[in-house]
Formats: C-alpha cells, structure tokens, sequence
C-alpha cells in the first residue's frame, strides 16, 4: 500500500467525513444540551448550531456511501495499514531506544575520563 495513492487518498477522506459526522453530532448534541439546562436562552443560536450539524453530518454522510457491493470498507483497510505501520514504528522505536543506550554508555565513558590539560595534582 503506498501512501499518497487512490486507496491512501480514499481512506484519509473516509477518516475526514467520520470526523465531520461526529463533529455534526456533537454540534447537535452540544445545542440540545444547553437549550435543555437553560445554558443558552437564545432560540436563535441553538437553531444556527443544530442547522450547521445536520448540514455537516449530512454533507459528511453523503462522503461515506460505498456504490459497489465488492468494495471493502475503509475501516477493514485502515486496520490492515494501522498493524503494518505500528509493525515499522516499532522496530523505529526500537532502533532509537539502542541509541539511547549507546549515549548513555558514551556520557558515562566521557565522564569518568580524565582532562589531559587539567593540572595532574589538582583533586578534580
């Protein structure tokens, strides 16, 4: 799978148009929840809030239908990629842990040498 073609560009804007349905949710849930506490007084504005998330979860759900029955859905397919990229991060990860080490050891090393232009009688 290589990132930057179809498949990459397809499931990124599948992830973008669920962020956007949860977005359009939340808008909802957040203007329903404060016109039921009696946050926000003005009917005005919580009517502005749920229009814009039903206009962005419905714009968001027109993004997601998938017209072929053969298809596999974006988040079959952003799994397998999750497991391979996680698989390379690791040994990444890995790689970089042993560096550290390797400074470390090299820290200690330095510290512990003595300076060949200190005065030899001074006690440090």
């Amino acid at each position: 799978m290589v990132c930057g073609g179809f498949t990459c560009s397809k499931n990124a804007l599948c992830s973008l148009n669920v962020v956007y349905m949860m977005v359009g949710l939340l808008l909802i849930a957040v203007a329903a929840w404060g016109k039921g506490f009696g946050l926000v007084s003005s009917i005005h504005i919580i009517g502005g809030v749920i229009a814009v998330g039903v206009f962005l979860l419905l714009i968001a759900m027109v993004g997601l239908p998938c017209k072929h029955t053969s298809c596999l859905q974006c988040g079959d397919m952003m799994l397998d990629h999750a497991s391979e990229v996680l698989k390379i991060l690791g040994g990444v990860g890995l790689f970089f842990s042993f560096t550290e080490i390797l400074g470390v050891w090299l820290a200690v090393r330095y510290r512990n040498q003595k300076d060949p232009r200190a005065n030899p009688s001074a006690f440090l």
